[in-house]
């Protein structure tokens, strides 16, 4: 069996050498497990934006990709003249000093949503290079001193949202679903209308060259990053994609089992817990889904959904699993605790503002932070209890990362490290 946490077991040990400020890396978008999940503790409950700041960094150019970290540096992208420069930056974690900023290509301006950005894809690391991909379907791999070691735009992307997923390792792989639609002259085509044309795709990380390329069969667009799982003792890809959810073979992309998930433009990322994958469908009509994975083999839609709910589906936000319970929060900011071995509603309130960004849950607390700026603090638990909300005054809506006992917020124009 091939171990699907090798990497994850290179950066512990490497951790063991380092400081014990560095003691959890955040590498792909959503954390070590792609779930949102982090074992930092002595993480802050209270700031705003003049208090609990340990220092605030101006990022040129627009982009909502996610911050990642890597034994003591930050690294995320950007799009300058107008979206058409993609950059790579890496900064000191200690400091926030940009320690350099690397235009890697220039990209063709597509259609995009107006929320959405020309540099959304989250980069993520396999801890020798940093590999990231731009509105346009372009990939790049840097070293960590930022050095172009590849680039491949042999994948041109369009999607009438623009491009919003991220790309992940496994093993020497990099690997990122392309979930579009048509630029025409049907536009509906991919979209509102059912197409053959999305895939899987894993390059070389080593060379950048396609290793393989696995057509999903009918689908529509959307924008959700895979999740690596380890099912019955075999790793598993899971990608889900608009009307469906999905299980690969990661190393060969052989398609295992599939289940129809009715919806278009999903955004929200799957997690995974206590034997069941839960999914939200996106638009049209949203439902919230839990999987049972285990044996799945071919069409499982009648035979391994355990359970659907129609409240409190979100379409921007992703979900989040902290035993036993399963939360949502919809993009006006309902959220909602479910009993997740059922999908019962344990409990239902309102956080205040819109949500786009991903929750993170760590030391004990959920994190859930909305477009303007503000983080509402949560105790997970069978009672909703707000601990603290906390303004930064700014549009936020790149996911927060957690490493060395300080949360990482990207804003339009900064990127904050929260804690002493």
């Amino acid at each position: 069996m091939r171990c699907l946490f090798c990497a994850l077991s290179l950066a512990a040990w490497m951790m063991s050498l380092a400081p014990a400020a560095w003691s959890e890396d955040w590498p792909r978008f959503r954390g070590p497990t792609g779930q949102g999940i982090s074992t930092e503790t002595g993480l802050a409950t209270e700031w705003s934006a003049d208090h609990n700041i340990a220092w605030k960094t101006p990022i040129p150019g627009d982009g909502w990709s996610s911050p990642i970290t890597w034994q003591g540096r930050i690294y995320l992208t950007s799009a300058t003249d107008g979206g058409a420069s993609c950059r790579v930056l890496c900064l000191d974690q200690a400091t926030g000093k940009i320690v350099w900023d690397k235009v890697v290509f220039q990209q063709e301006l597509k259609r995009k949503e107006n929320k959405n950005s020309f540099a959304t894809p989250t980069p993520c690391t396999d801890g020798r290079r940093i590999y990231a991909c731009f509105a346009d379907g372009s990939f790049v791999a840097l070293s960590l001193d930022g050095e172009i070691a590849w680039t491949n735009r042999d994948y041109p992307f369009y999607s009438k949202h623009g491009l919003g997923e991220s790309p992940i390792v496994y093993e020497d792989l990099l690997i990122m679903p392309r979930d579009g639609s048509s630029p025409g002259p049907d536009v509906q085509i991919g979209w509102k209308i059912p197409w053959e044309d999305a895939y899987v795709l894993a390059l070389d990380a080593n060379t950048g060259k396609q290793r393989w390329k696995t057509p999903r069969g009918l689908s529509r667009v959307s924008h959700m990053t895979p999740l690596l799982l380890n099912i019955d003792g075999s790793d598993q890809l899971i990608s889900p994609a608009g009307d469906r959810i999905q299980g690969f073979d990661p190393l060969t992309g052989k398609l295992l089992w599939s289940a129809y998930s009715q919806g278009e433009g999903v955004t929200p990322s799957p997690v995974y817990g206590d034997g069941l994958l839960f999914t939200s469908s996106g638009f049209e009509k949203p439902t919230i889904r839990a999987v049972k994975i285990q044996g799945a083999s071919g069409d499982v839609t009648e035979t391994h959904i355990a359970w659907e709910q129609l409240k409190g589906t979100p379409t921007q936000s992703s979900l989040i699993y902290v035993a036993p319970y399963l939360y949502a929060v919809t993009d006006n900011g309902v959220l909602t605790c479910y009993q997740g071995t059922t999908g019962e509603v344990v409990w239902q309130d309102r956080l205040s503002g819109k949500f786009s960004a991903s929750p993170v849950a760590a030391d004990g607390k959920i994190y859930f932070l909305a477009e303007d700026g503000t983080t509402s603090v949560i105790q997970p638990g069978a009672e909703f209890q707000l601990l603290a909300q906390n303004p930064l005054g700014e549009v936020c809506q790149a996911s927060i990362a957690v490493s060395g006992q300080h949360l990482y917020l990207r804003t339009a124009s900064h990127l904050y490290a929260i804690g002493e």
